[in-house]
């Protein structure tokens, strides 16, 4: 029980950091964040769709892993109790 709580949770966290890694780039909030706006030759770097076409394909990789054990998870059998 508490390993498929555990799958479950990585589950979860694969397709959320997945989600926010894909859509996150091309928002005005990377854009417009601190770390942005702190240094010129960042902004230069982080606004660049090659690095933001990167990200994006981190966050696809995420999601990909996050419904491979989703299947795994559905797939696996729990084992009977020996009568």
């Amino acid at each position: 029980m508490r390993e498929r709580f555990s799958r479950s949770l990585r589950i979860v966290y694969f397709l959320e950091v997945g989600l926010v890694l894909l859509v996150a780039p091309w928002t005005n909030f990377w854009d417009r964040n601190f770390f942005v706006e702190a240094n010129s030759l960042v902004e230069a770097v982080l606004t660049m769709h090659a690095v933001r076409g990167g990200v994006s394909g981190v966050g696809l990789l995420n999601l990909v892993a996050g419904v491979v054990e989703f299947f795994r998870l559905l797939g696996r059998r729990e084992p009977r109790a020996v009568r």
